[in-house]
């Protein structure tokens, strides 16, 4: 027996659309729920932080000066990625006179440098704690045992908020090497990288109000550039702000003698900052008027992987190599033609003023403080414009003209020379000499190179 329908009792099929959306709706309250906590969470954090440095500060002592002539104990901690970074900061602070002995609290290998000693965590800490909060502890511990003349933490979250801390409790200065820029405070931090405070989302003023606090309370802050330093004094910071962005060693980067094989290089981690995906739409630009171009990434991160599916999903895998990181950043610049950086967010960024010390033009964001460096039109190019466009003409009005390429190139060498170890170690000298009561002359002690203790 047949079965007749009848086709106004057909129904249509149930669309998943309703279903997605409420899904979605479902997935959107538990981010916005979970978003909330994450705020309230972080500003329960920060008040019991303001909280314990007025105790700090109400309690401590005043800052002790060296004794007999000796120049200050100092130490420091950070989350430090790469060598070349690490020594741009601590060479020129270990070669003032006025610094007898500088300790590092790390996690990561510091290069062999006069008089700095560094201070690893115990594998057990690490296992046990993590590395963060394993580097933390060790630094406290040891600013409590050792008793230096001045604690201090590269970034402000948290290496700097727990000198600021630890300073007046033992009768020492504070420092803050700012080397992210106002992103480290701004909005509340959430534009930094991989912090409890980037879990917040979006911007909180009561977070980013207590933030400057702890930036406050530090003795003296130390900016990569003049734009960071004028944002914390619209700030209300107003004790002792330098402008210092490290040091470059002439003779590890220094122009190339024979003719560069790569037009193209950014040097940077592989993270959503930098906006590298923003570089290779530029290469897929520039390769349809200048088709032999080659370009070269170095340095490694999360978003490798992705990077290159980019770069095939644009047809541009043929001319991008991804090197990944490499130790001799000064040779692979040397290979290079032009220097290109399109982060989202900088402040003077350490490896422009390593390639332009290698005589490299630069084409870079106007972001940040890479105009103190860049002067556009004159050693490179200041790119305003969030585009791929924008960057590629640029780019292209350099690669194909040779001698504008060239004047500029000496133009880069001649803007970075201020930037190499011997200016830094004076503008050291100059702060560390200008600190009040300072009685400190030139310190023989602590003359081991790269001296390693396990806590």
């Amino acid at each position: 027996m047949s079965l007749k329908v009848n086709p106004q009792q057909v129904t249509e099929p149930m669309s998943s659309m309703p279903i997605m959306e409420e899904r979605e709706a479902r997935h959107g309250l538990k981010r916005r729920m979970r978003r909330w906590l994450h705020h309230r969470l972080v500003r329960l954090m920060m008040l019991g932080y303001v909280v314990a440095l007025a105790v700090a500060r109400k309690l401590g002592q005043r800052p002790r000066e060296p004794q007999n002539g000796q120049g200050y104990d100092i130490l420091l901690t950070g989350r430090f990625e790469s060598e070349n970074w690490v020594a741009a900061h601590l060479r020129p602070l270990a070669g003032s006179r006025y610094c007898a002995r500088l300790f590092v609290v790390s996690t990561y290998q510091v290069p062999a440098i006069t008089k700095v000693t560094t201070l690893f965590p115990p594998r057990w800490l690490i296992r046990l704690a993590g590395a963060t909060s394993a580097r933390l502890l060790v630094f406290g511990y040891m600013a409590i045992r050792r008793r230096p003349h001045i604690v201090g933490g590269f970034h402000i979250k948290v290496n700097a908020l727990l000198a600021a801390i630890l300073a007046p409790l033992i009768g020492a200065r504070s420092i803050y090497f700012c080397v992210g820029g106002p992103t480290e405070v701004v909005d509340g931090g959430i534009g930094g990288e991989g912090t409890l405070f980037e879990g917040m989302e979006t911007p909180d003023r009561l977070v980013e109000q207590r933030l400057l606090r702890g930036v406050a309370a530090c003795d003296v802050v130390i900016t990569m550039g003049r734009g960071a330093a004028e944002f914390y004094r619209q700030r209300g910071v107003n004790g002792n702000i330098q402008t210092m962005p490290g040091s470059i060693d002439g003779n590890e980067f220094c122009p190339a003698e024979g003719h560069p094989r790569i037009d193209l290089m950014l040097v940077g981690r592989l993270v959503e900052i930098k906006r590298i995906d923003l570089f290779l739409q530029a290469v897929a630009c520039i390769s349809q008027k200048v088709p032999t171009v080659k370009a070269a990434i170095v340095g490694d991160g999360p978003l490798g992987v992705s990077l290159q599916r980019v770069a095939d999903d644009l047809g541009i895998s043929h001319c991008v190599e991804f090197w990944g990181f490499r130790k001799d950043v000064g040779e692979c610049l040397r290979q290079a033609r032009i220097f290109v950086l399109t982060s989202r967010s900088e402040g003077l960024a350490l490896s422009l003023m390593e390639a332009m010390t290698c005589g490299l033009p630069a084409v870079v964001a106007n972001v940040g403080d890479l105009g103190d460096l860049v002067e556009d039109g004159v050693n490179g190019y200041l790119v305003t414009e969030r585009s791929a466009e924008a960057f590629a003409s640029r780019i292209v009005d350099l690669l194909t003209d040779s001698v504008k390429c060239t004047a500029f190139s000496v133009a880069a060498r001649r803007s970075a020379q201020r930037y190499e170890t011997a200016a830094a170690v004076k503008q050291w000298d100059e702060l560390l000499g200008s600190l009040d009561g300072h009685t400190a002359e030139a310190s023989g002690q602590g003359r081991a190179t790269g001296k390693v203790e396990n806590v």
